[in-house]
């Protein structure tokens, strides 16, 4: 009996993990496979393992003929008749091999071939677990630094952290552990690579499931992350019952939730933001702290034309840029902000714009299209410009100017007095909107 082989079969499948039958499959195979190589490929073999004994029994299976053309797949009818009086011709008769005349060249080449398959079939194994793993956060030991970032050790495997995943101004050291989310896993000739992240916004949404019962529940649904890694977030968020306030289940009793994932992600700002159906509402949100007067929208420019008060530019915007381009990210919206200076001077100039038209007559359309957007551009033109991109004849021209002379000291004193403010201090932010 061989025991030692039964034994290694069934420590193999209990710490692998892998099925006992395929390693049964594969030791078989493999013997088969140095058979062929031996003797050829011509020759009809079955290999068979005896899980009583742990016996790996090989049959050679030979055609009974009356000459022998090929002594490996034939034999004749006298020399079966000694083995079976009843044989016949065109029968087929099977002889046990004597494995250990297989030698240790093919012995060896045996073991490679279960070991390669061992491998192969634990990679297989791996890969299945972990691609439907992805959207989960893994902890594992940072191992050592490879050209495309850290690759870090998660016990049955290990996973890259590339440099664009990382969070830039973190530090990672050999032996130190860390957590990350699974972005992806890809199949690699050396096994399966897993990739994970910690730059993701998927991975702060997968923090929040993990620390507010709510959200992980479904009570609480996070309807969107907006990220500047490592400096500051935006997460919208709804709640599906009434009783439960969206914001402060995310924030917990004293903080200790959100403090929770912000320790995690090494002092990351996140703005929790409730997010609203309707486009105003929900910017109105997202740009907080600042204070918004009114919101403009353009939806075949898919922008948002937001006016603020001028001591709120600066909350609008952010330090950077930060705020105004986290909300548009969150909002899958371009976002421009002015100072309620800067609106208040350009509807100004609008009214204007407008009254002089309906004055002389003339669509406003007109003006905007021949490039006059304000009563300045249209006061300084001259005759032959103004007949050459209006098409006017001169006795228009002379009831266009008419109409300018008399409406200008109005329109000019429309801003009650106020001086028109500098340009520093009137100043439209833009925001883009988020890949």
């Amino acid at each position: 009996m061989n025991l030692e082989l039964k034994k290694a079969i069934d420590q193999i499948s209990k710490d692998k993990g892998l099925d006992r039958d395929m390693l049964v499959d594969t030791l078989e195979e493999a013997v088969r496979t140095s058979v062929e190589r031996k003797y050829g490929a011509d020759l009809d073999v079955e290999v068979r393992y005896s899980d009583e004994t742990g016996d790996i029994e090989v049959y050679q299976f030979k055609f009974v003929v009356e000459e022998v053309v090929n002594p490996l797949t034939q034999i004749s009818l006298a020399e079966a008749r000694e083995h079976d009086p009843s044989v016949q011709l065109d029968d087929e008769m099977g002889f046990r091999l004597k494995i250990e005349d297989l030698g240790r060249i093919a012995a060896q080449s045996a073991k490679q071939v279960i070991i390669q398959r061992m491998r192969d079939a634990e990679q297989e194994i791996i890969y299945d677990e972990y691609k439907d793993r992805v959207g989960e956060i893994v902890s594992g030991i940072i191992q050592r630094r490879d050209k495309g970032g850290w690759v870090v050790n998660l016990g049955r495997t290990e996973a890259l952290l590339p440099k664009e995943e990382q969070i830039h101004h973190e530090h990672y050291k050999r032996g130190e552990r860390t957590q990350a989310l699974i972005i992806e896993v890809k199949r690699e000739g050396r096994g399966p690579q897993v990739i994970i992240s910690r730059s993701h916004r998927d991975y702060m949404a997968a923090l929040f499931r993990l620390e507010v019962p709510e959200v992980d529940d479904g009570i609480v649904q996070i309807m969107g992350v907006a990220r500047d890694p490592g400096s500051r977030a935006k997460v919208a968020v709804l709640s599906r019952e009434r009783d439960v306030d969206p914001v402060g289940a995310c924030v917990g009793v004293r903080g200790s939730r959100i403090q929770n994932i912000i320790q995690e992600l090494h002092g990351e700002r996140i703005d929790i933001v409730v997010w609203n159906p309707e486009i105003t509402t929900y910017a109105r949100n997202a740009l907080a702290p600042a204070m918004v007067s009114r919101i403009a929208v353009d939806e075949a420019e898919n922008l948002l034309e937001v006016t603020v008060p001028d001591d709120q530019l600066t909350n609008a915007i952010g330090r950077k840029g930060q705020n105004v381009k986290l909300a548009a990210k969150l909002l899958g919206w371009k976002i421009d902000i002015f100072t309620e200076s800067r609106y208040n001077e350009a509807n100004a100039i609008g009214r204007g714009l407008e009254q002089v038209a309906s004055v002389a007559e003339i669509p406003v359309e007109h003006f905007v299209n021949a490039g006059f957007t304000t009563l300045d551009t249209l006061r300084s033109a001259s005759d032959e410009e103004l007949a050459d991109k209006l098409t006017l004849s001169q006795g228009r021209i002379a009831d266009l100017r008419s109409a300018i002379n008399f409406l200008s000291p109005v329109v000019e004193g429309s801003d009650d007095g106020t001086e028109a403010a500098e340009a520093g201090d009137s100043a439209a932010a833009h925001g883009e909107e988020g890949r």
